[in-house]
């Protein structure tokens, strides 16, 4: 049974910092893009970052480039989000995802799994 477990998130202040894990379970996934995504009260989920399968490729939404860092160890079976100088505007639940291809990015249209979510929020 594949399972991607999120930890990481908790209250913390503008300008701050968070580093949010992923440890997938239940399959290995180093062929495949994984990646973050992140939901707000009354909003729809939306792509925060992606990753191929051997990190040699990042994406990121433009909200977040230059502030976010997503990396993986697949000796772990784990992927990461760092993220720097939070905004309030960055308050969600935050999603890790593994997609059903193994190519540059994720995307939300072929996301096989789906973790839990961890909640970030950033006070002002």
């Amino acid at each position: 049974q594949v399972q991607l477990v999120e930890s990481g998130g908790r209250l913390v202040q503008t300008g701050g910092s968070l580093r949010l894990s992923c440890a997938a379970s239940g399959r290995t996934f180093s062929n495949y893009a994984m990646g973050w995504f992140r939901q707000a009260p009354g909003k729809e989920r939306e792509f925060v970052a992606g990753i191929s399968g051997s990190g040699g490729n990042t994406d990121y939404a433009d909200s977040v480039k230059g502030r976010f860092t997503i990396s993986r160890d697949n000796a772990k079976n784990t992927v990461y989000l760092q993220m720097n100088s939070l905004k309030p505007e960055d308050t969600a639940v935050y999603y890790c995802a593994v997609d059903r291809l193994s190519g540059l990015t994720i995307a939300k249209s072929r996301v096989a799994y789906w973790g839990q979510g961890t909640q970030v929020t950033v006070s002002s």
